[in-house]
């Protein structure tokens, strides 16, 4: 049986061929939302606010572990599709290899710091007393599912290297389906609680993650490794973790900023915490699109650039900017306009402070999505062209400028809350102009190439 959905994205037309390769990962990671979108609208309905706070503080801590497993199958991901436009098999399975076993290492280390650490985790994140114990059940059994995780994000890229973006999407359409569907059963009909949502959770991850990799080993065999692929090889180790090691680093410090501003917030008291928990939520599908297109690509342009198609590099350069502006401009409209119905998915009406709290952020952050949308682009492309450090440097101004702001202005008196808001959007341009003026002084753009400047 040979592979018959590999797709060479060095041929066909550009704008095209990068859409039709997004748009499954851009679904894929919709789909990928409901894990705890599920958890959140049902608790909130069903459990109560208090519920809700824990819940989504846990979203939070959860999406700073899963990023690093993301980041380290992410950075794999791009050395894969080099090797892949390079047409260069032997070398893209012994990178598979070691990635696999170092990313597996670090996976299981993760997985028991989270459980030693639960209770300094949880102290550091200011989680009040009455959310504390809801969180702390929650997030225990949540934990059991971080190397399904690894399973499931690891074939992903692996297939999306090779220019398979759309057998990902299968499995996690199945995990978003069972995973809704045991929400109702173990919270609504069973009466389980948090837990029965966790479970609810790591049950539909366990789903994903062991059947992708059944339809790896099954459906992809020229993909099996050899034994002279498990032979120690110094450079290809070297290269795994440089560049898995560096968008690992991007992703965490990323989501490590986002848990900053999380503990920031718990302070303001529950109503705070609440509505935060329930705007991020809305916030993060919002520009999730944008997201995963810049994920997309970066695999685009990791396919060119390793296969010489300079010049479509720079026309996927092009077309991506206008892609991501229009769609991000919509979104800030839609966003702007529906803020506080969409806070009403999350809790009741009668929740009117929370509401509010919840609307005003979505409507600070929605007016900017923008400059979210161009960074993502950035990072996308540094990775592309095997400059991973540079994302990694973009992240960190983006992030550090916003917990800084964020923590200084929330100790003014008349910013409170509204100073964190506008931290936000004030990194992403920040390291946006970074971005820009890196790539201008250090590339050289013509009608036919890419060059070093």
């Amino acid at each position: 049986m040979t592979a018959v959905v590999e797709k060479d994205l060095t041929r066909g037309s550009v704008t095209g061929t990068m859409m039709l390769f997004a748009g499954p990962m851009i679904l894929g990671n919709l789909l990928q939302q409901c894990y705890n979108i599920a958890d959140t609208l049902i608790v909130g309905r069903y459990l109560g606010s208090d519920a809700l706070g824990g819940v989504g503080s846990a979203y939070t801590l959860m999406t700073f572990l899963n990023s690093v497993i993301i980041g380290l199958c992410m950075g794999s991901g791009a050395v894969f599709s080099v090797c892949f436009g390079k047409n260069d098999r032997r070398k893209m399975k012994d990178c598979m290899v070691a990635s696999f076993l170092f990313i597996a290492f670090v996976t299981i280390v993760i997985n028991l710091l989270a459980f030693i650490g639960i209770h300094s985790i949880l102290h550091i994140l200011q989680v009040p007393a009455e959310v504390y114990g809801l969180m702390k059940e929650y997030v225990r059994i949540i934990f059991c599912g971080i190397f399904f995780v690894f399973l499931y994000n690891y074939s992903a890229f692996l297939l999306r290297g090779i220019g398979n973006s759309v057998a990902p999407l299968y499995f996690l359409g199945i995990a978003a389906v069972l995973n809704i569907g045991l929400d109702l059963l173990f919270v609504v009909v069973f009466n389980m609680g948090v837990a029965g949502a966790a479970q609810a959770t790591v049950i539909a991850q366990a789903v994903s993650g062991i059947g992708i990799v059944v339809y790896v080993w099954v459906r992809e065999p020229e993909l099996r490794p050899e034994p002279e692929n498990f032979i120690f090889r110094k450079g290809i180790m070297t290269e795994i973790i440089r560049h898995s090691t560096a968008a690992c680093i991007q992703q965490s410090v990323m989501n490590f900023g986002i848990l900053m501003i999380q503990g920031l917030v718990n302070s303001f008291g529950a109503a705070v915490m609440s509505a935060f928990a329930a705007a991020v939520k809305i916030d993060s599908i919002a520009y999730m699109p944008a997201q995963e297109f810049g994920n997309a690509f970066s695999l685009f342009i990791s396919q060119n650039y390793g296969g010489g198609k300079k010049d479509r590099v720079r026309e996927a350069v092009r077309q991506a900017v206008k892609i991501s502006t229009v769609f991000c401009l919509a979104v800030s409209a839609v966003i702007f306009i529906l803020a506080p119905y969409l806070m009403r998915l999350f809790v009741t009406g009668r929740e009117s402070e929370i509401i509010g709290i919840g609307a005003e952020y979505l409507r600070i952050e929605g007016s900017f999505y923008c400059g979210i949308g161009i960074l993502f682009l950035l990072y996308g492309f540094c990775r592309g062209i095997e400059k991973p450090e540079m994302s990694l440097v973009l992240t960190v101004i983006s992030l550090g400028t916003r917990v800084v702001l964020a923590y200084l202005l929330a100790s003014v008196s008349s910013a409170g809350v509204l100073g964190i808001w506008w931290s936000i959007p004030a990194g992403w341009f920040l390291a946006d102009l970074v971005g820009l003026f890196y790539i201008r002084k250090q590339y050289i753009w013509t009608e036919d190439n890419l060059t070093t400047g």
